[in-house]
């Protein structure tokens, strides 16, 4: 396939054609030449061979094909993650990286080797520390640094590890050799993102997937879920969680989706508690043991009784918890110090010291700055060099951003020098070396473009023990790609992703996550738990659903009551006008469309002024953020509850969610615009944001395991049915929706006005419509919306329904309601001719006697699921007594 792609810049190593490009130096005609060669390597030749007939012709509607994926599940890593702060998709080139076995062994055997050596550095650090008193590593680079734990000194980790996974960031030199350029033992990053990369990717080529003979990943995840249980003395039934700094947290989607994928609990550091020296679950059935916390979390966030007080995102204790070694923590607190660059220069002795050995795969040539020798030897040549800091992350000593030598000015350069002379030790000098270039798809104009391109490879832990095969590496990795025109290859500075595909001569893998062997007499069924966390935030996610399809539909109302045939009535005014404020969807003060004295049959100038000032406030309001209860901020609210619970829900139902969201807002921007203002573009907005929620609904009720969790998202939707909707027929009674007599007709269109309404409103039109035909008389509306057990939106089928959630998360006997599902009244119970006979005077106060018990029942259950369930300061029996 000549003509492909131009080379790779040159002094970079050429992935496509397996060799280095030639320098800037070399002659024209060479240049030329190879230009014209341009012969590709064996993998790459088989991999665009299997593109089949249609060749790069496909490559435009692949590379659409795999940004919807993308969208469609909710990939996204957030750079600057805030509340309310959009979310950025993940970015994922269309090519993978290939590598030939004979490149993968270099990198195995090297990564391997050095996991073993970071153990054994970690072991007598924590330790005897004799190497610290050799001479072998400066105490600077140990005591002095901020990530070392005087508090675990001494401490040995239960099943004898300190690390469980490392991950190793590699550059391939223009020789095509591999080496190091930084490692990872905090928090490493990136074994979900791979996964989703892998999967998505060998979906877009599946011939070439399998013709390449491509390594599987599932058997070292399953093999490393089980040594992480191996060294709990719980052994295979250790319950493992994972720590999660929460949903705002950049790479929060990783998290959800690798605890799903390897069958864990998804903890944030609130969910969790410390008794006793043992580390608990904050469940709806109580405190439940963990075993094993792979965490994804800085350590100096883990425990604010030792570490950083202001950290709401550890665990109180949980170092105590270490240190008596009732809990495996993966990786054990205090590796940050291996994270420093500077330890690269030192790793080749200290390999030699500990193992015995010959560092296999190099590390790029670093030099810390604190030694003088060094800082003589390297500071003439920092042109050629990359600044680092010594402590990275560290704010107390002087982090920064990596400064490529290459780029600076003399003036830049210069000043630099000036700083690494005043604080020395503050500063690693590496040697800069050109990044490899890979192929990158671009579009069928510009074809394959070269793009710098650096690996990041997973060391994860192979049962117990530190011999050779102790640790596995992960056969592929995540490749960061460089931005155009770039030399750092970097997600944060808007650089992408490949896949990363490792050759094997040997018979592919194709083991899975599942146990094997497993006899139906010893399986056991696990009740799947739910964290309080977890369990608000689906209470809440219920709650807003329904209050977002309320809101919905009471605006819809609102707007179809302005624009209507024939002008809304004034009692009916006086209800839309009172509902809409106490809902917030219009600030208080806002005039009303009628007037106090004015009927439906009078037009008058002032009236007409009156109807513009309410309906554009009402449809500006739509989507506004200071207006608490809006249409707007309850889908935002939703979408903030939701995103909590990432692993439980479906892809198709967070896409509807994100899609409701985002197209609600884009549509109000565009109905509330002074330019473009439109009722008609607003009630568009609102239909496509009833569709929509009708879907988020359907998911919740027909795609979701019923368990407490899913009885709390029910509860959640049927508190808050039954408060709105009994509040709104409450404020109709009140405002004397009903009091005026049939006999006249003006009061006949009074009460029909009000029927139509409230059946909407109540979503009980075409029930009411085929049972009682065109009927305005008050019993069998009142039947219909209070009484009726077979009527979803009735207040009695929402109040039985409540109760009977509420009994099953108690898990009372049959028959035997809780004392919460007590305070839920039993409205099939009432007397219809008492609810609808008025007093003396037109009202009805039996009717707001039962409306209000409702109410009042609602907010109380509200109040006590809040105590007993989340926060836990109540208990059952006592509530309401």
């Amino acid at each position: 396939m000549k003509g492909l792609a131009h080379p790779a810049d040159s002094g970079h190593f050429d992935e496509l054609q397996g060799q280095c490009a030639p320098a800037a130096a070399a002659t024209a005609k060479a240049l030329a030449q190879a230009a014209q060669a341009q012969e590709l390597s064996s993998p790459w030749r088989t991999f665009f061979e299997q593109l089949g007939s249609t060749g790069l012709d496909d490559l435009d509607r692949r590379t659409q094909t795999l940004a919807r994926q993308v969208r469609d599940n909710g990939i996204t890593y957030n750079v600057y993650a805030s509340q309310g702060g959009p979310q950025r998709p993940w970015a994922l080139d269309l090519f993978p990286l290939i590598l030939t076995p004979e490149s993968w062994q270099q990198i195995e055997v090297g990564v391997k080797q050095r996991a073993r050596l970071l153990e054994r550095v970690m072991a007598d650090v924590y330790g005897p520390q004799q190497l610290i008193r050799e001479a072998m590593i400066p105490p600077a680079l140990v005591q002095g640094h901020p990530g070392y734990l005087r508090a675990m000194h001494g401490v040995a980790p239960v099943g004898g590890t300190h690390l469980h996974i490392a991950a190793f960031d590699l550059a391939r030199g223009p020789d095509g050799n591999w080496a190091v350029v930084s490692q990872r033992t905090q928090a490493p990053s990136g074994l979900g993102y791979l996964l989703e990369n892998r999967l998505l990717i060998s979906r877009q080529f599946p011939q070439a997937f399998e013709a390449m003979n491509i390594q599987r990943l599932a058997a070292t995840y399953r093999v490393w879920v089980e040594s992480l249980k191996a060294h709990s003395p719980e052994g295979a039934n250790a319950h493992v969680a994972l720590l999660t700094p929460g949903p705002y947290n950049e790479t929060y989607f990783e998290h959800a989706y690798l605890a799903r994928y390897l069958g864990l609990t998804l903890v944030e550091g609130h969910d969790l508690t410390v008794r006793d020296e043992r580390v608990y679950l904050r469940t709806l059935r109580g405190l439940e043991p963990v075993h094993v916390l792979l965490k994804r979390l800085d350590d100096e966030f883990l425990d604010p009784l030792e570490l950083r007080a202001d950290s709401t995102l550890g665990i109180p204790g949980l170092l105590q918890a270490v240190r008596a070694g009732h809990v495996v923590v993966a990786n054990t607190p205090g590796s940050a110090f291996l994270e420093s660059p500077a330890l690269l220069g030192f790793l080749p002795a200290l390999s030699e010291k500990l193992l015995g050995e010959t560092l296999q795969l190099p590390a790029l040539d670093t030099w810390w700055c604190g030694e003088r020798a060094a800082l003589a030897s390297v500071l003439p040549q920092l042109e050629h060099m990359v600044v680092k800091p010594t402590y990275p992350g560290s704010v107390s000593h002087g982090s920064f951003d990596s400064a490529l030598g290459l780029s600076l000015t003399q003036a830049q350069r210069d000043e630099w020098v000036g700083r690494i002379t005043r604080q020395p030790d503050r500063y690693s000098l590496q040697a800069y070396v050109p990044l490899s270039q890979m192929p990158t798809w671009k579009n069928a104009t510009e074809g394959v473009v070269q793009r710098s391109v650096m690996l990041r490879v997973f060391a994860l832990r192979n049962g117990v023990g530190d011999g050779p095969d102790s640790w596995r590496v992960l056969p592929g990795g995540l490749a960061r790609i460089a931005a155009p025109h770039a030399e750092i290859a970097s997600m944060q500075r808007g650089g992408s992703s490949a896949d990363v595909w490792v050759q094997t001569e040997a018979d592919v893998d194709r083991s899975s996550l599942l146990a094997k062997h497993t006899a139906a007499s010893t399986f056991t069924h696990r009740q799947r738990m739910v964290t309080s966390r977890a369990a608000e935030n689906l209470y809440w996610l219920g709650r807003y659903t329904e209050r977002s399809e309320n809101m919905v539909r009471l605006v819809r109302l609102c707007i179809e009551a302005l624009n209507g045939e024939d002008p809304a009535s004034r009692s009916l005014w006086a209800w839309l006008q009172l509902l809409t404020q106490r809902q917030g969807l219009v600030p208080a003060g806002v005039p009303s469309a009628h007037a106090a004295g004015e009927d439906k049959a009078t037009s008058t100038p002032s009236m007409g002024a009156r109807r513009r000032v309410f309906e554009r406030t009402l449809i500006a309001c739509l989507d506004q953020d200071d207006h608490s209860t809006s249409v707007g901020y309850n889908l935002r609210a939703l979408h903030q509850a939701a995103s909590s619970l990432r692993e439980r829900l479906s892809p198709e139902h967070w896409n509807a969610i994100v899609h409701c969201v985002d197209q609600f807002s884009a549509d109000c921007a565009q109905a509330g615009s002074p330019h473009a203002f439109s009722a008609v573009q607003a009630m568009q907005a609102l239909d496509a944001a009833s569709s929509a929620l009708a879907a988020i609904t359907g998911a919740q009720t027909d795609r979701m395991t019923r368990d407490d969790g899913w009885q709390l998202l029910s509860i959640g939707r049927h508190v808050e049915r039954l408060g709105f909707l009994s509040s709104a027929l409450d404020l109709a009674v009140e405002v004397g929706a009903f009091e005026n007599t049939a006999d006249d007709a003006h009061s006949a269109d009074e009460n029909s006005s009000h029927f139509t309404a409230l059946l909407s409103l109540f979503d009980s039109t075409i029930t009411f419509q085929a049972q009682y035909q065109q009927s305005r008389e008050l019993a069998p509306l009142i039947e219909l919306l209070v009484q009726d057990n077979d009527n979803p939106r009735s207040l009695a089928w929402v109040a039985r329904t409540l109760r009977g959630r509420l009994s099953k998360l108690a898990d009372t006997p049959m028959g035997e309601p809780d004392a919460l599902a007590r305070l839920v009244p039993d409205l099939k119970q009432t007397d219809l001719e008492q609810l609808c006979t008025p007093n003396d005077v037109g009202h009805h106060p039996n009717l707001r006697a039962c409306l209000t018990e409702c109410m009042q029942a609602a907010w109380q259950v509200s109040d006590a699921i809040t105590a007993h369930y989340f926060s836990h300061t109540d208990d059952a029996d006592s509530v309401g007594a």
